[in-house]
């Protein structure tokens, strides 16, 4: 097990899976905060970085694409203070994140993880009801419906309709922008047969954001309602499918005692570094954890 535990949060990895826990110091972010801890499996992650910096460094996990529904939502434009998958390390613990980054490599090469897109989510999403305020109204989802509120801001023409309510069923995208200079941003959904090219202010299925501190928690329902959709990868992963001819599977392989297997992994890594796959250092790492397990 590989744990790191910092005032930006605490990190552990048991070999299956990184349990992702925020600090509770006054710089983690509101939306982290409200996210609470994340489960992410190993086979939900494509890479792990660890970047050096003067005073402080920064661990990065980097997901497969379309494992996690509130990264689909939000199109990768959560910033630095808001994405749970970065953890701040203070200088004292460089080498401990050094060893936390090692640990995860090794799992995910010797698990043979591989870091190509999926096409279902491998994370869940946020729990249900969610609802949250900000902007020119409140957006809620129970699950089953969206439900939009105007304040006193909206625009009249948006608010005269009066409340909106929205069957998940009817929702064909979420789309989730932040703003960003003097350009404001939203929460938008997408309704089947009603398409619109009205700005969010006008738009009766948009909640308007203008920067303010709690708009990055509309990630929340954005994150919420896009887990209960289908996954936009699914529709396209069939029609490729069907297009090209039937390649046959690959034999499983039948059961074999554990010290066997893990011999046959070292004349395989050992091939992939004799061929220029691995380097020498990755080489030795994954050597040693298997070592480990014998």
């Amino acid at each position: 097990m590989a744990e790191i535990l910092q005032k930006d949060g605490t990190w552990v990895f048991d070999g299956d899976a990184l349990r992702l826990t925020p600090g509770r110091d006054k710089s983690v972010s509101l939306l982290r905060k409200t996210l609470g801890e994340l489960v992410v499996p190993l086979g939900a992650l494509a890479g792990v970085s660890f970047e050096q910096g003067k005073r402080t460094g920064r661990l990065r996990l980097r997901l497969r694409d379309g494992a996690d529904p509130l990264l689909h939502a939000t199109g990768g434009r959560l910033s630095e203070p808001h994405d749970p998958y970065q953890l701040t390390v203070e200088s004292d613990r460089y080498g401990v994140a050094e060893y936390f980054v090692d640990e995860v490599r090794n799992a995910l090469l010797l698990d043979r993880v591989p870091a190509d897109p999926v096409a279902d989510y491998l994370l869940p999403g946020p729990a249900v009801p969610v609802s949250v305020s900000a902007g020119d109204g409140t957006a809620g989802f129970d699950g089953e419906h969206i439900r939009l509120e105007w304040n006193w801001k909206t625009e009249d023409a948006k608010a005269a309709a009066g409340a909106r309510i929205l069957a998940l069923t009817d929702v064909v995208a979420v789309e989730w922008q932040p703003a960003a200079g003097l350009e404001n941003g939203h929460l938008r959904f997408t309704v089947r047969g009603a398409p619109t090219k009205a700005p969010p202010k006008y738009d009766p299925n948009s909640v308007e954001l203008w920067g303010f501190k709690k708009d990055p928690l509309m990630v929340l329902v954005a994150a919420a309602v896009q887990a209960r959709l289908p996954h936009p990868a699914r529709a396209a992963a069939i029609d490729v499918r069907d297009a090209r001819p039937e390649v046959p599977s690959l034999p499983v392989a039948s059961a074999e005692d554990g010290h066997d297997a893990l011999l046959r992994r070292l004349r395989e890594l050992g091939e992939l570094h004799r061929t220029g796959v691995l380097t020498d250092e990755e080489f030795t790492l994954a050597k040693q954890a298997i070592l480990k397990r014998m």
